[in-house]
């Protein structure tokens, strides 16, 4: 069986430089177990599986795939998937795009020249408690004086989020993997005009202690909770942009926006390989 495929850049705001996914189009015919195992070989931090909707109201369905589990949401293969269905002709009932995925309905806009999905509600909200922190503080070799506070953002994947005081001391860290296993643990800190610039206004980093754990270049649901967070106790302003993926050797650009009852979580995508999956 021949399949299309297309691997995108995600939140690049240079070529090459944002956060790859791979996208398996007309997929229904794949097992489970054959989509587990395609994600496990692209190697990526997802691949995504396009398929035909079962909701009647979605304009396709789409299986987000690590290389050691599914997820049932996640940021960039949302917005990428999104820009390879339109890519490929798909055109809405609606002004907006209806993804369906594990978690539900997923909206999805274009405006600006790039695409951006609504932050979904998220699953766990309020103060991480002291045992979880206490790991994720070994983990990441913080003190208490260099945290803010620690919320957990969770929108599927089971983001905790700790905010530290500055971009330099965010992009500073070094994690322990070992210490961080089974955890999920966003770090955010402000950018400091005066010696950091105004690309941007606040750096994240996403440590995932998942298998012998790894840094995500640039992340979708960890912005969107993020985002919902700091807008709603007015530690971000309305309309924001953050980085991501500096300490990777990245230049992520997440573009945060708060309209009406949504948070909107937009980036670029560009194609950068296009061809066929031979299975």
């Amino acid at each position: 069986m021949d399949f299309a495929f297309q691997q995108v850049d995600v939140f690049a705001a240079e070529p090459f430089r944002g956060n790859p996914l791979a996208v398996i189009v007309g997929a229904d015919a794949l097992s489970d177990a054959q989509m587990a195992q395609i994600a496990n070989w692209t190697n990526l931090s997802e691949t995504t599986f396009l398929l035909r909707p079962t909701h009647p109201d979605a304009d396709y369905r789409v299986r987000i795939f690590t290389p050691q589990t599914e997820l049932p949401f996640a940021g960039h293969p949302t917005l990428g998937t999104a820009y390879v269905w339109q890519s490929l002709g798909g055109a809405p009932r609606a002004d907006i795009i209806t993804q369906e995925c594990g978690a539900g309905l997923v909206s999805v806009r274009a405006g600006e020249g790039r695409l951006a999905f609504a932050a979904p509600p998220r699953l766990r909200t309020g103060p991480v408690d002291k045992d979880d922190l206490a790991r994720a503080r070994a983990g990441l070799a913080l003190e208490d004086d260099d945290i803010i506070d620690a919320q957990w953002a969770d929108n599927g994947p089971g983001w905790m989020v700790i905010r530290l005081h500055s971009r330099a001391r965010v992009l500073a860290l070094e994690p322990d993997w070992h210490a961080l296993k089974g955890q999920r643990v966003g770090v955010v800190g402000a950018w400091d005009p005066a010696c950091d610039g105004t690309d941007a206004g606040f750096e994240v980093r996403a440590f995932v202690g998942d298998g012998n754990g790894w840094e995500d270049p640039v992340t979708g649901s960890l912005n969107a909770g993020i985002a919902q967070w700091l807008i709603e106790t007015g530690i971000a302003p309305q309309r924001y942009v953050a980085s991501q993926g500096s300490a990777l050797g990245r230049a992520g650009r997440i573009f945060v926006e708060a309209k009406g009852d949504d948070v909107w979580i937009g980036g670029d995508v560009v194609t950068r390989v296009a061809g066929t999956l031979r299975l």
